[in-house]
């Protein structure tokens, strides 16, 4: 890999474990949990399994010579190249629609074309990004845990506990 950052990949099977990643605010930007997400919004998608944020850099990328998407950071803590903006059709996210992120510092879309790795890791697709839109660049959220907004008693929302995620 360019960076020898780790290196991020695609699966075609939607029951893979190792694919779940966590919406996260930014590092100046806090979210509170169960907040939507709107579109246009910086956030940062913090893998589950490993603590290392989405990013991306003038690398260019082992298989198709894109730009590099690697994942970063310790405990969902990196820098300014991990944040990407959400790009989507309304005002917010919602679960059953497909979506862009845009890398904020470099302006490419997190992409994957079909590019599969061979040893050791055979048949995962080169995850990467790319200066123009395509259908490559759309993305899903196909399964996880959605969080609905605190409530106080009286209906109105309760945000006086911030969280970092989602």
């Amino acid at each position: 890999m360019g960076s020898g950052q780790q290196s991020v990949t695609g699966v075609t099977a939607v029951e893979d474990s190792n694919s779940y990643w966590s919406v996260r605010g930014t590092s100046d930007a806090f979210c509170h949990r169960g907040t939507p997400v709107k579109c246009g919004q910086t956030i940062r998608l913090t893998h589950v399994n490993t603590g290392r944020n989405l990013h991306s850099h003038y690398f260019a990328s082992p298989l198709s010579s894109n730009q590099e998407v690697s994942a970063f950071g310790d405990e969902g803590e990196g820098d300014h190249l991990d944040e990407w903006t959400v790009q989507c059709g309304g005002s917010v996210w919602k679960r059953e629609e497909a979506v862009r992120f845009l890398h904020k510092a470099t302006e490419a879309l997190l992409s994957v074309t079909g590019e599969q790795y061979g040893r050791p890791i055979h048949g995962q697709r080169e995850v990467h990004a790319m200066s123009s839109p395509s259908q490559h660049s759309l993305w899903k959220a196909m399964e996880g845990i959605f969080m609905k907004p605190s409530e106080s008693p009286a209906g109105s929302r309760d945000y006086s506990h911030p969280h970092t995620e989602f």
